[in-house]
């Protein structure tokens, strides 16, 4: 395929945008549709910002298919140098030239009157050795240098640390590298560039300001219906409609990863190989996996499919637990006062309960092994209650 004409413009308008993008498989709307067609007539980097999967790194991909262009990326790290964005100079290389051109420097320094001569003649021979023939280009510099107009990707820009960020200021405003050797490069052909950020740190306001910013969300569901359905995954029609309605459900819990769109398209693609043929909490959590990378996520992600499958399920409520004292009948073979006391919503009338309670008689001969009548009182001794206030006063002793 040939390279494309940088001098012609990719897009005619927004819509072209819209249908290349869509035949090359990147269903993209209105606002990122108008985004790359700005970029392409203003010559501006576009930063992608949002949460990981929901197409950031996708979109380079796609321009770089759809416009013809090479995709060159940046994949930034933390501790990341700008050696290994920019250039680095190919000491081997050197070293090998320097033991090949032994006899010539040889000769160059061999009627040098001191060594101070002789040093300076090398030195008139440094640019020899520091030249484009010994720089080894990394993405920013080659994107610069590339013969041929290029797509380039700087990919998580925000994992990078500031200094990184610095060196992309010079590169993204004015399309040029400086090489202290060598001078400054300045771009053959303007690239595209498309920075990605997770937000896990916020970027500069210098670098933002030289980008055409787009937040990315999640789809609506209606379109990732329509990426899935894009994908030929091979689950049926109405399973991928439930599917998608399950993975917005998981994003809305309280995840430490939602589940990313190439995830739900991983899911539908598990589900279509088990030839599943109906959504259950069962299916669902045995494949959960695919979509939950986490073992916390995957107990909560669990827990709450059941309800996802099936919005209307009821869920048993253990707010009342059997037991005594509670109201509820026990199947003991006697009837307890309160069991048919309650109020008018079903509730147990807290009142009727104590007033059954406090009625005289209602202890037999038996009652804590005490001897006397029913509905008698039991004489409390002076020594008795002596011993007991005692007792009382003890308890209470901090210890």
């Amino acid at each position: 395929m040939s390279a494309p004409d940088p001098s012609t413009p990719p897009f005619a308008d927004v819509g072209e945008v819209l249908s290349r993008f869509r035949e090359h498989g990147y269903l993209a709307d209105e606002r990122l549709a108008t985004t790359v067609f700005l970029q392409t007539r203003l010559d501006k980097p576009v930063l992608l910002e949002g949460p990981a999967g929901v197409g950031k790194t996708q979109l380079a991909t796609s321009l770089a298919e759809v416009t013809g262009r090479r995709l060159l990326r940046l994949q930034c790290y933390e501790g990341q140098d700008e050696s290994k964005a920019l250039y680095e100079w190919d000491y081997g290389k050197q070293l090998l030239y320097t033991q090949i051109l032994r006899e010539k420097i040889g000769q160059l320094v061999a009627d040098a009157a001191d060594l101070g001569e002789a040093v300076d003649r090398i030195a008139a021979q440094e640019s020899v050795f520091f030249s484009d023939r010994f720089l080894a280009p990394r993405p920013l510099l080659e994107a610069i240098t590339s013969e041929d107009p290029v797509v380039l990707l700087v990919d998580e820009v925000d994992r990078a640390d500031e200094a990184l960020e610095a060196v992309l200021l010079e590169l993204l405003s004015e399309f040029q590298v400086s090489v202290p050797e060598i001078g400054t490069v300045r771009a053959r052909h303007l690239p595209y560039v498309v920075l990605t950020s997770n937000n896990t740190r916020d970027l500069s306001a210098a670098l933002k300001r030289r980008c055409l910013h787009l937040f990315l969300e999640y789809p609506s569901a209606e379109r990732e219906l329509e990426i899935l359905r894009s994908k030929d995954t091979g689950l049926a029609d109405a399973l991928a409609t439930r599917l998608v309605e399950v993975v917005r459900g998981l994003r809305e819990l309280d995840l430490r990863k939602a589940p990313s769109i190439s995830e739900t398209i991983d899911w539908a693609h598990t589900l279509a190989v088990l030839g599943v043929t109906e959504l259950s909490a069962e299916v669902l959590a045995s494949t959960l996996n695919v979509v939950v990378k986490y073992e916390r996520d995957l107990g909560r992600a669990t827990a709450a499919l059941p309800t996802l499958v099936d919005p209307n399920a009821s869920v048993p409520d253990h707010r009342h637990v059997p037991g005594h004292g509670h109201g509820h009948g026990h199947g003991h073979g006697h009837d307890h006062p309160h069991d048919h006391d309650h109020a008018p919503d079903g509730d147990v009338d807290g009142r009727e309960v104590r007033r059954s309670k406090d009625q005289p008689g209602r202890h037999d001969e038996a009652y804590y092994g005490a001897p006397g009548s029913s509905g008698g009182a039991r004489e409390v001794t002076e020594g008795q209650g002596a011993r007991s206030f005692a007792a009382q006063r003890a308890r209470r002793r901090p210890v």
